[in-house]
């Protein structure tokens, strides 16, 4: 196959990724995210980088976020949201930073292929992402993508259709938005 070709399978699998997202779990997401006074994002890896984004445009919308480790993140209190962006659900540090904030008293969102994890099971909201695991052993959905690829694809989409739907609630659009771009680049 040539790279159009590789292009065009990879959309195709990302459109076949739809229907396959709980409409529910996401709206309860949309809705914590317009009721919680702070959001936390944490990933790690490339499910760090698609948090990262999220939190960018939720800094667009006005909404206080943050991504976990960074050094000017505040600090999580009770009924802020933390959302955990992970495949497997059992990353270590992830883990840890996720009992944390449920012993601190947050809401935990876990964004995963994997609901039954140990940040699935800790978790107030689970939307589940199809996607393959890195090592691709075994999961429900196969992919020509190495490792974890389609899951963070599908991630970084399915944060910038929350943000449209956040958007939308809020009556939010672009222009509103461009005023909290960074102007020091």
């Amino acid at each position: 196959m040539n790279t159009a070709q590789y292009l065009e399978e990879v959309v195709t699998e990302l459109s076949q990724t739809v229907p396959l997202i709980s409409e529910n779990e996401a709206e309860k997401l949309v809705n914590k995210i317009l009721k919680s006074k702070k959001i936390f994002v944490a990933g790690a890896g490339r499910s760090g980088f698609m948090g990262k984004s999220f939190a960018m445009r939720m800094m667009h919308m006005g909404i206080d976020a943050y991504v976990v480790g960074e050094t000017v993140t505040a600090n999580l209190e009770k009924d802020d949201l933390l959302i955990i962006g992970s495949g497997s659900g059992e990353t270590k540090t992830l883990v840890s930073i996720t009992e944390k904030a449920k012993s601190i008293g947050g809401t935990i969102a876990a964004v995963t292929i994997n609901p039954e994890s140990t940040i699935g099971q800790l978790a107030d909201i689970v939307v589940k992402l199809p996607g393959a695991p890195k090592d691709q052993s075994d999961g429900d959905y196969k992919t020509i993508q190495p490792m974890g690829s389609l899951f963070e694809q599908t991630m970084l989409l399915f944060y910038d259709a929350i943000i449209l739907r956040f958007m939308e609630k809020k009556g939010l659009d672009s222009n509103k938005m461009y005023g909290k771009h960074a102007n020091l680049e």
